[in-house]
């Protein structure tokens, strides 16, 4: 452990996967801040608790497994000339999922759907969040993982970088998750953006591999205008307030 300490290779490995972690964490964060939007703030908070709590448990029970974890991506069977292991499958399963779930969101609050309820609805409402989040935060926690491997050879670094951030992602998705729930076409653009995530996840169940640049920097740059967006709306409810 001192040797790892003492190493700035070691180091830079740990800052090179901890900003890249960072980065895959992106789409869970947007996940979250959107799945719980629909549910009472007391409860959200609890839901994105409870979600990056086992997004970190997860990550760390698949890096404990590494061996059965490298055996998810060798095939499993073939079909018309692609073959496809668990991982392709997983990844498949949970991009389609994504979609799905984005998809019936957008309809939901195009429809203006009213989910608030009597309290038997709302608790099965809470229990319906947590069993997505635990549905998407393992196929995000496997994508990540098998990442992780890629990059670092030591498995403290690995763990470390997972910790870090995931602590990240905590501090970060109460203040996100707060701000799409106050802006109807942020939460939008967030839902558009998890069917991006979502066939890009499904792109590479099929080994056709969509750069995560590109879809990072399209995020980036529609937040960036979205910010700009938000900033004009008020600026334009402070003009409009009569002087006193």
């Amino acid at each position: 452990m001192m040797h790892l300490v003492t190493s700035p290779e070691a180091w830079a490995a740990l800052l090179t996967l901890t900003s890249l972690e960072i980065v895959l964490g992106i789409d869970n964060v947007i996940f979250l801040s959107v799945i719980v939007s629909r549910i009472p703030e007391k409860q959200a908070h609890r839901a994105r608790q409870i979600g990056l709590a086992l997004a970190l448990v997860f990550r760390i029970v698949l890096l404990s497994l590494l061996v059965w974890l490298i055996g998810l991506t060798a095939p499993v069977f073939s079909f018309k000339s692609y073959d496809f292991s668990w991982r392709d499958l997983i990844l498949i399963g949970g991009g389609l999922f994504l979609i799905a779930k984005a998809t019936h969101e957008i309809h939901a609050e195009v429809d203006a759907d009213d989910d608030a309820g009597d309290g038997k609805s709302a608790r099965g409402a809470f229990f319906w969040v947590i069993a997505q989040i635990v549905v998407i935060d393992i196929v995000f926690s496997l994508d990540s993982i098998i990442t992780a491997i890629g990059m670092a050879q030591d498995i403290e670094i690995m763990i470390a970088a997972v910790v870090i951030a995931c602590l990240i992602m905590y501090i970060s998705s109460g203040p996100v998750a707060r701000f799409v729930a106050e802006h109807l076409t942020t939460k939008m653009l967030a839902l558009a953006f998890l069917v991006l995530i979502g066939v890009a996840l499904v792109a590479d169940g099929f080994k056709f591999h969509i750069p995560r640049g590109y879809i990072y920097f399209a995020i980036a740059f529609s937040a960036a205008v979205e910010f700009f967006n938000v900033l004009a709306k008020r600026n334009r409810r402070k003009a409009a307030k009569p002087s006193v």
